[in-house]
């Protein structure tokens, strides 16, 4: 061998030993698994919340096989693990690495963490999911949740929901004085502001407060999920116009020393279904909730309607005033809040040209029908 084939050898050899080191714990790392814990604050067998297209326990299943079995979740629901609300305080002290639930059950620690689930008279699906992945959104609840010690990501949406269920007729604004509500979030502190003792129960409270009289009405989603639960043999006026949740997402909490300690790949892996999850989770909603108030109107005797005109347009005034008054307390707060209402008031103008147009022309096509 020439001196010159000899060093070419020796030198290739050499680049070979050093890839082969640098490439070693990429191969270590792709072959790690990890065995997670899930929680939720939503009871077993909870259709969307627990169970079903897009639910949490559909997106632990997609994780796992997505990564070949290198991550997998076992899920608990409500009170399986932990009770309904205390998932949040659970990933911070790392006894589980994730939750399922809503960020605005963390108002109380966070206010800011609202904004994240949903704001009364603010954006739709559409609107939510632009704001989180594309304007902004999602990098500020990682913001604001990296103090914590936590991450999140969006794992669900409802859609639009139901203004709630009444034992008695809403037939004007002084109708909300001394009413007793479940209703969690914004929307409850609003209600406050017109008298309303406002209750905060988990889901699988709500049936027997509402039927013992504890409450006088309630929301939860929308017909499919009110049915299951039995709200309509409870109370029988069923109103709409989805003021306080125009949209609901589902909140996925992991910890961040968890989070960081999972390749990039499997890390991907997350984010995918998780997003994966958040548009079945809706497009499963949008199936099954027509088909749900037909029959509650149709075979359970239940009244439904819109709120009156009048009703709504207080709601919304006060809903402005109680969201400046938030925004003015803390600077987390009002930057959460600048950056919600610059982009609804952008995706309102957008909007007006586009959804609402079409929507009216569905709508007359369907009373000419």
């Amino acid at each position: 061998m020439t001196d010159v084939r000899r060093r070419g050898f020796l030198k290739a050899g050499a680049a070979g030993t050093v890839a082969g080191v640098f490439a070693a714990p990429a191969i270590v790392r792709a072959q790690e698994r990890f065995s997670w814990k899930m929680t939720n604050a939503y009871g077993p067998g909870s259709p969307f919340y627990v169970t079903g297209p897009g639910s949490p326990t559909d997106f632990c299943e997609r994780v796992k096989e997505m990564s070949g079995g290198r991550l997998t979740i076992q899920h608990f629901a409500a009170g399986e693990l932990i009770p309904a609300l205390e998932g949040f305080d659970a990933v911070r002290a790392g006894i589980v690495e994730m939750n399922a639930a809503n960020a605005y059950f963390w108002a109380g620690k966070l206010f800011a963490a609202q904004y994240f689930t949903t704001v009364p008279f603010g954006l739709n699906f559409q609107g939510m999911n632009a704001w989180l992945y594309h304007a902004g959104g999602l990098e500020l609840w990682h913001e604001i949740y990296k103090p914590l010690g936590l991450i999140a990501f969006p794992m669900g949406n409802t859609g639009v929901q139901m203004t709630g269920w009444f034992r008695e007729p809403i037939n004007g604004i002084e109708d909300f004085n001394g009413l007793k509500m479940r209703i969690p979030g914004l929307a409850g502190k609003v209600y406050q502001q017109l008298g309303v003792e406002v209750k905060l129960l988990p889901g699988g409270e709500i049936f027997p407060a509402l039927e013992r009289g504890v409450i006088d009405a309630a929301e939860f989603v929308g017909p499919y999920q009110d049915r299951r639960m039995g709200l309509h043999k409870a109370a029988k006026n069923y109103y709409t116009t989805g003021w306080h949740e125009p949209s609901n997402v589902t909140e996925l909490l992991i910890g961040a020393k968890a989070w960081d300690s999972l390749p990039k790949d499997l890390q991907a892996i997350v984010k995918s279904a998780a997003q994966a999850c958040n548009l079945d989770s809706f497009a499963w909603s949008e199936a099954v909730n027509a088909d749900a108030l037909k029959d509650l109107v149709e075979n359970e005797g239940v009244i439904a309607r819109q709120l009156p005109v009048p009703v709504v347009d207080r709601l919304k005034a006060v809903t402005d005033e109680v969201l400046a008054a938030e925004a003015a307390k803390d600077a987390t707060t009002k930057k959460v809040h600048d950056s919600f209402m610059a982009f609804r008031a952008k995706h309102a103008s957008w909007a007006a040209v586009s959804e609402r147009p079409y929507e009216t022309i569905i709508a007359d096509a369907g009373k000419e029908a």
